[in-house]
C-alpha cells in the first residue's frame, strides 16, 4: 500500500520543517537551507521555471506532482511552493519519487 507523501507535509509543517512563499525559499535556497522544494503543477510558467532554474542550480531536487490546492490542503495554507529544510524529510520524500 503506497502511502500518501502529503501527509508527511503536514508532519513536517508541525515539525516546523519547511518554509513557503516564493521570498522565503529562494532565500532559504541561497542560504543552503533548503532540502527539497515542492511547486504547484498549475502555478504560473514564470514560477515553474524560477524554481526549476533555482533547483538546478543549488542541486536540490524539486516534485511538480500534485496541484496548489493538494499542497495548500496538506499544510493547511495557500501556497504554490514548499521547501523542506530537514534532510530526513526530504530523504523521505526521495523514496516517494521512485
Amino acid at each position: 500500500m503506497q502511502k500518501n507523501p502529503l501527509l508527511l507535509l503536514g508532519l513536517a509543517k508541525k515539525a516546523g520543517m519547511i518554509k513557503s512563499g516564493e521570498d522565503a525559499i529562494l532565500q532559504g535556497l541561497q542560504k543552503r537551507e533548503v532540502k527539497y522544494v515542492f511547486i504547484a503543477k498549475d502555478a504560473s510558467p514564470k514560477t515553474i521555471d524560477k524554481f526549476e532554474r533555482k533547483c538546478y542550480f543549488y542541486k536540490v531536487t524539486c516534485c511538480m506532482d500534485y496541484t496548489a490546492e493538494e499542497l495548500s490542503s496538506a499544510i493547511g495554507q495557500w501556497r504554490k511552493c514548499i521547501a523542506v529544510i530537514d534532510q530526513g524529510f526530504a530523504e523521505a520524500f526521495l523514496k516517494y519519487k521512485r
